[in-house]
């Protein structure tokens, strides 16, 4: 076809205010008009704008992704599919991603995290694997803001609802509060699934002449300009971008989870692709750029639940459960008979060919016609200007001054939002259905179990973001460290890490050294702990009036337990054990909970992350878990006593605490928050061999407690019973969500 405009287009004009309604920079648009060699028609205005769009085209933090390291002997697929995929042994893998719904979850928190939740799901099924598990990373702002309770309830209402009713358990995850979220909260949804290793499932739309084929729920006029909305920052008319939120249904989900893995039993599918952001736009060019053909559309054959759609709104729609294959000629029958049975939509709307374009046709005419190479792979490229912020200087231990008493400051951080249990919010998930699951929300890394096999999958989600904003390279580089630490601490074998990198806008050149430092932190991590980057997500322009989000690269992580029976968890087990705490100790206060809750500031470097003695430690308590040991956790938020305690009440056991005698304050061993420690639980005869195994490691080590009674105790204080703090440490969240 030639350069002229498809036929349909002569009643809009193309003006900068329409190009600047599409989120496209007068650049851009430029760009745009080279490829063309034309003025584009609406609907490829359209197009354009939402794979140009930040949240499809990664064009600002491309350039730094790929210095992540994504290879290794246990990658079967990394970056640049659906989902990542790692090697499990005995012809199993895991299927897994994190993604963001945090702009479709402020201005509608149930359905944004609900479609949230369903469309991680779908890129992992996409790929031939059942799903699992669901894990989710929450942030949310100061519990005083009126917002925050209203985005709690529905987004947490919104994540079981859906995944409750698809019957995938929600295992694990984190919630955090904080000012810096209170205009622009973020939703991070996870999801793993399980795959034979022979039959995982690509996008590449490989073959001329082979049916393009839409599977699932009827296209609405929901989620339009979605991933344009998400590309953006908020501003006082934010609540208007309500229709751009998209509607889930959990219920057709459910189906076409199944009805997908059945066809997928068969020889039948070339190619598969979700229609997740950017909806059939993005689908149909992904597949035909990766298998090197072109498509034709035939728009007139798309199931339709709304009348009078143009080919903008059905090209741009981002509506829930749909799916878009190509198949091998003459399965389409057999196929058709499959998606009938589940009760869902089938409609063959499509043909790969040789032209390398693709071309949209609806009620007989030419809607567009574009280069597939050059709509998939021409968005700008960005290397934008960054400034790094200097690191603050470390805050000494002797500076922050003391509490009354350790157990009394121990009291009111438990009872605090950044430390309170979450209970509230988990037990509104459906963390057994399926069966599988062996370790439940509440601990350092859930598991769950592989059918028929004495293995397990371990998972967990982490990240601190005010280390992270004091110094992003060295807080990302912990939020990796923590996560390979969780899945440690239940003796898995970490394997790889999916990510959410959420940040401000990037135009901005201090937000973009925030997200350069955060990956550079991130690569050095998981490089030296051979822990590679499989998959992932960035979201930009987090931020409401020129005010951005505490920078926050959150991490997910899976590992492999080879023995269910030899697994640990934080509970402590029995009377007349002794507490072993690993790793070295400095007292680090900066950043630190004890130093923001009570001393009141938040000030100096985060704690630094030595990656040579993280390795040494988790080997170590891998090692001892296969030999035995059943009690293990990792110090993080709130340093060793809030480690201790969380384990008490997860025995419900006490401990006779053993007075620190070292050379810090009394309170910086107790709450300092030094990175790459562990808590054991020992027997008496042991204690002492595993201070010396850690030892000859070059890992301070020590015994700082006995088990035993009801109750916290510390010598020349009063106890602490732990129902007391039980009671505070449970009762603030359902309290708050309750307006009590």
């Amino acid at each position: 076809m030639d350069a002229s405009a498809p036929a349909a287009d002569t009643a809009v004009r193309i003006t900068p205010e329409l190009v600047a309604e599409h989120g496209l920079k007068p650049d851009e648009y430029q760009r745009l008009l080279g490829i063309l060699g034309r003025e584009p028609s609406l609907t490829e205005l359209g197009i354009f704008s939402v794979m140009w769009s930040e949240h499809c085209s990664y064009k600002s933090s491309r350039v730094w992704l790929k210095t992540l390291p994504t290879s290794g002997p246990q990658v079967i697929q990394g970056p640049g599919e659906n989902a990542g995929v790692v090697d499990l042994g005995d012809g199993w893998c895991a299927v897994f991603k994190m993604e963001s719904h945090n702009h479709p979850s402020y201005i509608e928190p149930y359905q944004g995290a609900a479609t949230g939740v369903g469309g991680i799901m779908r890129d992992v099924f996409t790929m031939g694997a059942r799903p699992i598990a669901n894990l989710n990373a929450l942030r949310f702002g100061d519990p005083s803001h009126p917002k925050t309770r209203h985005l709690v309830s529905g987004v947490v209402a919104g994540i079981g609802g859906y995944g409750n009713c698809v019957g995938v358990p929600t295992v694990g995850g984190e919630t955090n509060f904080d000012a810096g979220y209170n205009n622009n909260i973020l939703v991070n949804a996870m999801c793993v699934g399980l795959a034979r290793a022979d039959r995982i499932f690509y996008s590449a739309a490989k073959g001329v002449g082979l049916p393009v084929v839409y599977v699932g729920s009827k296209t609405g006029r929901d989620g339009i300009h979605g991933a344009t909305m998400a590309s953006a920052e908020f501003d006082e008319s934010s609540e208007e971008k309500r229709p751009t939120v998209q509607v889930g249904d959990p219920f057709t989900e459910k189906l076409l989870i199944e009805a997908c893995l059945e066809l997928m039993a068969e020889d039948a599918i070339i190619a598969i692709q979700d229609m997740g952001a950017a909806g059939l736009t993005s689908s149909t060019s992904e597949m035909a750029d990766k298998g090197g053909v072109g498509i034709e559309l035939d728009l007139d054959a798309v199931p339709q639940r709304e009348e009078g759609m143009t080919a903008y709104e059905m090209l741009l729609s981002e509506s829930q459960e749909r799916m878009l294959m190509v198949l091998k000629p003459g399965s389409e029958a057999r196929a058709e008979a499959i998606f009938a049975k589940w009760g869902l939509d089938f409609a063959v709307i499509g043909r790969t060919t040789d032209t390398g374009r693709m071309v949209v046709r609806h009620e007989g005419r030419i809607e567009a016609d574009i280069p597939v190479d050059k709509l998939a792979n021409s968005a700008p490229v960005y290397e934008r200007p960054w400034t790094a912020a200097e690191p603050p200087k470390r805050v000494l231990p002797e500076w922050v001054p003391a509490p009354d008493t350790i157990l009394g400051a121990l009291r009111t951080m438990m009872s605090h939002p950044q430390l309170c249990s979450r209970r509230w919010i988990w037990e509104q998930y459906d963390h057994m259905v399926m069966g599988h699951t062996v370790q439940r929300p509440g601990g350092d890394a859930a598991i769950v179990r592989i059918p028929g096999t004495g293995k397990g999958i371990a998972m967990a989600c982490d990240v601190t973001p005010r280390y992270v904003v004091a110094d992003p390279e060295m807080g990302t580089r912990q939020a990796v460290a923590e996560n390979w630490r969780n899945l440690t601490a239940v003796g898995a074998d970490p394997l790889a890490i999916t990510d959410n990198l959420n940040f401000g806008n990037p135009e901005r050149p201090e937000i973009m050294g925030q997200l350069v430092g955060a990956v550079k932190g991130m690569a050095d991590a998981c490089t030296t702990l051979r822990y590679p980057v499989v998959s992932g997500n960035v979201s930009l322009y987090n931020e409401t009036n020129g005010v951005g989000i505490p920078p926050t690269p959150a991490i997910g992580g899976v590992g492999l337990v080879r023995d269910l029976d030899k697994r640990a968890d934080l509970a402590l087990k029995c009377a007349g054990s002794l507490l072993v705490v690993i790793g070295r100790e400095d007292g680090h206060l900066g950043q630190s909970l004890y130093q923001q809750i009570i001393a009141g500031r938040l000030q100096g470097a985060p704690p630094p992350v030595d990656l040579a003695d993280e390795i040494k430690a988790g080997m170590l308590v891998r090692a001892l878990i296969r030999e035995g040991l059943r009690t293990v956790h990792d110090v993080s938020d709130g340093g060793l006593l809030v480690a201790i305690a969380e384990m008490a009440l997860a025995g419900d056991l006490g401990v006779e605490l053993f007075p620190y005698e070292g050379k810090l304050p009394v309170h910086a061993a107790w709450f300092g928050e030094d990175q790459g420690r562990y808590v054991l639980e020992v027997s008496p005869e042991e204690a002492e061999s595993i201070v010396n195994r850690a030892r000859m490691l070059g890992l301070a080590a020590r015994i700082v407690g006995l088990t035993g009674g009801d109750r916290l105790l510390l010598k020349g204080e009063a106890a602490l019973p732990l129902a007391e703090l039980r009671d505070v440490h449970e009762s603030w969240l359902p309290r708050y969500m309750a307006g009590v």
